[in-house]
């Protein structure tokens, strides 16, 4: 048999193997590849993808928009948090001119927070509690000392109507204020927070690293962010000035009837300031005691209203004025037991000279101002379990000492106004390694 003109060679040609069939005895050409079947590895059917593929396809492309949203939106939130925040440049400022002055910082971390109260009228939701006159006062300011090993927290309560020692301070106007021996709260409307943190400062001997300023709108805020808070009355309380008028027995207060619970003074108690910081520390210590109970700092839905409710609340530093700054604190913060995070009231007693002023029981109010300086330990007991004193001729009124209890420093009187300067020392001789005040814990709340 010739070869074909066409293919010599006798091989198959670009168009294929020649039809054996077609030539007898032609000797056959390679069978050709079978077609290669793409499904049968990659679960694909003949005209596509298999179910149970498009499923799983669709299913991560869902997963990842879900994340890209997730990520937005909690970038979004983030965002707004971080911007609710006010930064207080202007007191960093006047601060930097008197760094020389100041007191060193604590070595090993500890921190002291000046929380300022600002009884500020302006703006719709401060004007109603009062005429805005253009000033605002420290209606309430606290220290709170954080120890380094962030294993207990205490919160000093400085009356607003404490006889200081101002120092001369840039006013709002421009112009610089005279040093004058004053009460404790003009200095906030004297000069703002950079007057107040030199006032207290120099009057405790403590660096103050950070400061927060809240006011009326921003306390009611950070109440509702948490649902309220529990309490309990022995009697009913009606007060038009504090807008307040609640029922005896155990309730929630939220906003407006919180914030005048904490406000109110004439128709609680003694009718004193002191009294009245005393409810304000058994409220706040309830209000830590919740948010701590409730897991609110570790549950996302209950801790952004809480962050919301702050943020848009405070004026700080520029160490806390972002969200990550002040988480940062928050979280050193949380895992403090509730037994130690302590508030009382620095030891005061009526001004000898004007009996509606206050001013500092000493030596109790050094002691207390050299232990937290030191990062040292303080306790506070409150005055219903005060042991009756030890009978001795000198057993003083007021001294904090019973038949068990070791030898210790003050137990100072930082209630009523009505305190004598005798109640209101400890009369104590020998000092401990641990002096004890009145106080109370966030452990044991309002009413325990």
């Amino acid at each position: 048999m010739s070869d074909s003109p066409e293919n010599p060679s006798g091989r198959p040609g670009p168009r294929g193997p020649r039809d054996v069939g077609g030539e007898p005895g032609a000797r056959p050409g390679p069978l050709a590849a079978p077609p290669l079947d793409l499904t049968a590895e990659s679960g694909a059917t003949a005209t596509g993808p298999r179910p149970g593929r498009r499923w799983l396809r669709r299913t991560a492309l869902g997963l990842a928009g879900l994340v890209l949203a997730l990520a937005g939106t909690g970038w979004l939130l983030y965002t707004k948090l971080d911007g609710n925040i006010r930064t207080d440049h202007d007191t960093r400022n006047e601060l930097e001119k008197y760094e020389a002055e100041r007191p060193k910082s604590e070595p090993g971390g500890a921190e002291n927070v000046l929380l300022i109260g600002s009884d500020r009228r302006s703006g719709e939701s401060n004007g109603k509690y009062g005429e805005d006159n253009g000033t605002q006062r420290s209606d309430t300011a606290i220290l709170l000392h954080a120890a380094a090993d962030r294993r207990s927290a205490t919160a000093v309560s400085i009356p607003r109507d404490l006889m200081v020692r101002i120092p001369a301070c840039k006013r709002s106007d421009g112009k610089q204020s005279v040093p004058q021996f004053i009460q404790f709260n003009w200095a906030f409307e004297f000069a703002g927070a950079a007057c107040t943190i030199r006032t207290v400062e120099k009057m405790t001997g403590i660096r103050i690293d950070h400061h927060m300023i809240v006011d009326f709108a921003g306390f009611k805020k950070m109440v509702d962010a948490v649902d309220g808070v529990d309490l309990c009355l022995e009697r009913p309380v009606h007060d038009d000035e504090a807008h307040l008028r609640l029922p005896s027995g155990w309730q929630t207060l939220r906003g407006e009837e919180a914030l005048g619970y904490v406000r109110a003074r004439k128709s609680l108690g003694d009718g004193s300031d002191t009294m009245r910081m005393e409810r304000q520390q058994q409220f706040l210590a309830a209000l830590v005691n919740k948010v701590q109970s409730n897991g609110v700092l570790l549950h996302p839905g209950r801790l952004y209203p809480l962050l919301d409710a702050a943020t848009s609340s405070l004026t700080t530093d520029e160490g806390l004025a972002s969200l990550r700054g002040l988480y940062e604190w928050v979280r050193g913060m949380r895992s403090i037991p509730t037994d130690k995070v302590q508030f009382l009231t620095v030891p005061r007693q009526e001004y000898r000279y004007d009996t509606d002023r206050d001013e500092l029981v000493q030596p109790d109010a050094e002691q207390l101002f050299r232990q937290l300086g030191k990062d040292r330990p303080v306790t506070v007991r409150p005055a219903s379990t005060t042991p009756a004193p030890a009978p001795a001729a000198s057993a003083v009124p007021g001294r904090a000492r019973g038949a068990a209890d070791a030898p210790h420093s003050p137990g100072p009187a930082s209630g009523s106004r009505k305190n004598s300067a005798a109640e209101a020392t400890n009369g104590s001789a020998l000092p401990s390694a641990t002096p004890t005040f009145r106080g109370t814990t966030a452990e044991r709340g309002i009413c325990r």
